[in-house]
């Protein structure tokens, strides 16, 4: 077994796989229109691929790389993030024109629940223990929390300008929302839902991720073709990299060594080495990648 890079070429309607130890796309797969994103189940299995393009939402069987099932639903309109639940048992899906979450059962993969959401609800981000599920909506300029037990709304917390990409450091002190239509990433402490900092980027953060030992946040701007890495430590962005033409969809190997970041405009991915923050290597993969996860194939 290996692991896999999951990619979503948005222009070509596909997903490939990428064997990570040997950076070599495996397999490619047609799938609905206009594939955004993508989640994995903890456990490696099923990865949950969003066809905003189609309104539907396809589950792989990641020790196959087969196709298991179509999910649809009539309200669905731009399916957009999903995360999974670190128990396995729910996706929490933000879904873009429909100003809804949807509650996925895994097991049955089938909608279960539909929530009211602010406008333009778009990304999806958890707490380390899955108790609540963080959702930047472009349309509101807001962050809202939800209670993944009840899943009744915690709060709303404003923002800046056009909020997209979002994520929970790994101990779970703080939220970063980049909000691309200011160059300001904001930092709000979970603690308290309070605003602790900003921080300038170059032109339109798009998206944020935690690297695996919580020392760095990596944040791809799409205009300026660069990434931002940021130490967490004191929320300074520490150095600014060139990438491929607007860079988005980004996400660290298992080990941590590693972040891919993939370029939509050059139809690659940029291999980052951790210990130098240098780009190493490039990934050839489909027309418009964007949506990308990774998959520990286990067992």
């Amino acid at each position: 077994m290996t692991d896999y890079l999951i990619v979503l070429n948005k222009d070509e309607d596909t997903v490939s796989f990428v064997d990570e130890p040997n950076r070599k796309v495996v397999k490619t797969i047609s799938v609905g229109r206009s594939p955004h994103e993508v989640s994995v189940t903890p456990d490696g299995v099923k990865a949950y691929i969003s066809c905003a393009g189609a309104n539907t939402v396809e589950v792989f069987d990641m020790k196959k790389l087969e196709r298991i099932t179509i999910i649809k639903h009539d309200e669905f309109r731009f399916p957009h993030e999903s995360a999974v639940l670190p128990d396995g048992s729910k996706v929490v899906l933000a879904s873009t024109y429909a100003n809804k979450v949807f509650i996925i059962d895994v097991q049955k993969d089938e909608v279960e629940k539909v929530i009211e959401a602010k406008r333009m609800s778009h990304m999806t981000a958890l707490m380390p223990d899955g108790s609540k599920a963080y959702i930047s909506n472009i349309g509101s300029n807001s962050v809202s929390i939800l209670d993944t037990k009840s899943f009744e709304w915690i709060t709303h917390i404003p923002v800046g300008r056009s909020p997209e990409g979002i994520a929970i450091s790994p101990d779970g002190k703080w939220l970063y929302c980049a909000n691309q239509d200011d160059d300001l990433v904001y930092v709000i402490e979970t603690s308290n839902n309070a605003l602790y900092a900003r921080i300038s980027t170059d032109r339109v953060p798009i998206r944020v991720t935690f690297s695996r030992d919580g020392k760095y946040a990596f944040i791809p701007n799409r205009e300026g073709n660069t990434l931002s890495i940021v130490t967490v430590e004191n929320h300074r962005e520490i150095k600014r990299i060139p990438v491929g033409v607007w860079p988005g969809g980004t996400v660290f190997n298992a080990k941590g060594n590693l972040a891919y970041v993939a370029n939509n405009k050059t139809n690659d991915i940029s291999v980052i080495d951790i210990k130098t923050l240098k780009v190493i290597d490039t990934i050839d993969v489909g027309i418009h990648p964007d949506g990308l996860a990774f998959c520990p194939v286990k067992g």
